[in-house]
């Protein structure tokens, strides 16, 4: 299968299916000496794990990850990282019914057209469990962009038509609530509104938003490696996300130039600095030096108690009702899938960037 590896120099590549034997990722780039251990991966594979509130999958697992290469003493030694989740609690038997006919809203229909066979147990390789491997490397990316004094600040900014307020933006509140909205308000309406869309036996969608501080000026391409570009790339090859916004995204072609450029002034170290940030941190496809915003629409669940309409192999339409365990909504434990793809695109960017000029060359060489 083509298409599980992303990056160039920072290049990850994941593998696994949601009810084989385990899951993970191989991270191929990483400089030596980055002082790594379990449990700086584990941090982030806690915040999508399942089994943490009624608002996701009751399926039970620890997700607990084990370095099986590329870290010695404490510290990453150049080699290949070689990450392993293994999966604890795969009730496939739930899912035997779903091989004859195809779910709404899921990948059962192409998958067979594109490989003619399919694993129907859990999704396979289309199921969110692939993105563990994604946030083991997204762990140790933004382990990498620390160091070099870039921070990430990343929430649910909306579920279904309730939306976080400005007035009332709290980031402490993200974490104190299943939902991780930074407006405690906003939370608790979610969830009523989460309340009524399981009582119904169905689902809800919702925007994920990442703010990313200290990216210096110059990351990316102006041509066909644009940062946004690749942003967008990895934050949409998430199974989930349907939509992907920098900056005022889709607004923007209800602006005019006047309201929408962000006017340039001296900053207090001498330097370029933006009075606004309509562009989002990127300017022709580099970071401009100001905090990169981008938002990630993300779908209702699928797969729903609801009755609904499909066909199975035979060529029969027929009326199903999802069973197994799923989450009524996706977007809490997209928050971290979110991030560590936007993390493992800013530390290639950030490699790739350092042969841009020959001063960087010099510098890094000579002294």
């Amino acid at each position: 299968m083509a298409g599980s590896s992303f990056g160039t120099i920072f290049k990850i590549t994941t593998w696994g299916e949601s009810h084989g034997k385990g899951l993970g990722v191989v991270v191929d780039g990483c400089p030596a000496g980055l002082p790594l251990d379990e449990n700086d991966i584990q941090k982030f594979l806690n915040r999508r794990k399942p089994g943490q509130s009624k608002f996701t999958t009751p399926r039970k697992e620890d997700d607990a990850v084990e370095i099986l290469s590329g870290v010695f003493e404490g510290k990453t030694t150049g080699t290949p990282i070689s990450l392993v989740v293994y999966n604890q609690n795969q009730k496939s038997k739930d899912y035997s019914e779903i091989a004859s006919y195809y779910r709404p809203g899921h990948a059962d229909y192409t998958f067979d057209q594109k490989y003619g066979f399919r694993d129907y147990r859990g999704g396979g390789r289309s199921s969110g469990r692939e993105t563990i491997g994604r946030v083991a490397a997204g762990a140790i990316a933004v382990k990498i962009l620390n160091q070099l004094g870039i921070t990430f600040l990343t929430y649910t900014r909306s579920i279904g038509p309730i939306s976080i307020s400005s007035q009332n933006f709290d980031a402490a509140q993200i974490n104190e609530n299943p939902l991780y909205m930074p407006d405690a308000d906003a939370a608790e309406n979610a969830e009523n509104y989460l309340n009524a869309c399981i009582a119904e036996q169905n689902s809800s969608g919702g925007v994920v938003e990442c703010i990313i501080q200290g990216v210096p000026a110059g990351l990316g391409d102006p041509v066909f490696e644009k940062l946004n570009a690749n942003l967008a790339k990895a934050v949409m090859s998430i199974g989930a996300v349907k939509g992907f916004e920098i900056g005022d995204g889709f607004d923007v072609a209800k602006a005019t130039g006047k309201n929408n450029n962000d006017a340039f002034r001296i900053g207090a170290d001498g330097r370029p600095v933006k009075t606004t940030n309509h562009a989002g941190g990127i300017l022709g496809g580099m970071s401009d030096g100001s905090d990169i915003i981008l938002r990630a629409a993300i779908k209702p669940t699928p797969s729903i108690a609801a009755p609904q309409q499909t066909v199975n192999k035979d060529g029969e339409e027929i009326d199903v009702s999802i069973k197994g365990r799923h989450d009524p909504i996706i977007v809490p434990r997209a928050v971290v899938v979110v991030e560590s793809m936007a993390a493992v695109t800013l530390v290639d960017a950030l490699f790739t960037n350092m042969s841009a000029r020959m001063d960087s060359l010099e510098m890094f060489y000579q002294h």
